[in-house]
């Protein structure tokens, strides 16, 4: 098994896009994205998404590729992934997948969980529970039910956490334990390079990088998709915090500010989520030695 997958994981903001692109040229491959939000097009600002000059210097696949209306999943994004993979793989050694989108990344690195479909019944009533109680009362009965997962999901994403809440009710059992399934064996190697800051040195950089955001016209990228922010595509760190601002409830400096303290809340879920993880080769974005040092041990071990 000649074929490797270098997977490119860290918290939001820490230097994902710079080093895949120096990893992908290196290499001469192509960049398959896990990041759950850069594929809806008009997503481009607020998500990061790679500028134009960087998708014509090097293949991307997976950005740009969804309409917001589009509905789309981890299980979904598993089976065109490794579809995708098993394509390059025919020409190519190596591929780079990189992302923040934990269950993204985990879907092709050991595959979708086989965890049972809601009935309509449990779905029904776990919604009518939502509007009637809100996010915060289903948040704290989750954190009875199944401790374990919410300490890492997303509190702020009700999908999330009314999904887990309709496993546990439907069947008795935690969300966790439909997740710790045998792990699904891939055709090709996986190596996964971990990115990681000091925590005042990232945070610097998330604010920095909304402050940049804002500069390059996220506001207006924002109002644009504005009708549309029912969606779950639209339930986003950088726009449902300007939304607000489009309502008149909050003024736009403590929009801003809030887009800072929410992409610092979601940089330490996704680091609580890998810190679970015992195959991942930890190193500075800064540090090419170290990251020399991994690949040169990868390339002796095949």
């Amino acid at each position: 098994m000649n074929k490797t997958l270098i997977v490119l994981i860290g918290p939001t903001g820490v230097g994902k896009t710079a080093l895949s692109l120096h990893l992908a040229e290196r290499f001469g491959t192509d960049i398959v994205s896990a990041d759950s939000r850069q594929m809806y097009a008009p997503l481009k600002i607020g998500t990061a998404a790679p500028t134009k000059e960087q998708l014509a210097h090097v293949p991307h696949h997976f950005v740009g590729n969804l309409t917001l209306t589009d509905y789309y999943s981890a299980a979904r994004y598993e089976e065109e992934a490794i579809r995708l993979l098993n394509t390059l793989f025919a020409e190519k050694e190596t591929i780079i997948l990189s992302g923040g989108s934990m269950m993204y990344v985990d879907a092709v690195c050991y595959g979708i969980d086989d965890i049972p479909t809601v009935d309509a019944e449990t779905r029904t009533f776990m919604m009518e529970r939502y509007e009637a109680e809100g996010l915060e009362s289903l948040c704290q009965e989750l954190r009875l039910l199944d401790p374990e997962y919410y300490r890492i999901v997303d509190l702020k994403n009700p999908k999330r956490v009314i999904h887990a809440l309709e496993i546990c009710h439907m069947t008795g059992r935690t969300y966790t334990s439909f997740r710790t399934q045998p792990r699904k064996q891939r055709p090709f190697q996986i190596l996964k390079i971990g990115l990681r800051r000091e925590r005042e040195e990232l945070y610097d950089r998330i604010n920095l990088r909304v402050d940049q955001m804002m500069a390059d016209g996220l506001l207006d990228e924002v109002r644009s998709v504005s009708a549309y922010r029912h969606l779950n595509s639209l339930n986003t760190v950088g726009y449902k915090e300007l939304f607000k601002y489009l309502d008149g409830e909050w003024s736009l400096d403590f929009a801003i500010d809030k887009i800072k303290q929410n992409s610092r809340i979601y940089s330490r879920k996704q680091m609580t989520w890998w810190n679970r993880q015992q195959d991942i080769h930890w190193i500075h974005p800064d540090d090419k030695e170290a990251l020399e040092s991994i690949l040169l041990a990868h390339t002796t071990k095949k």
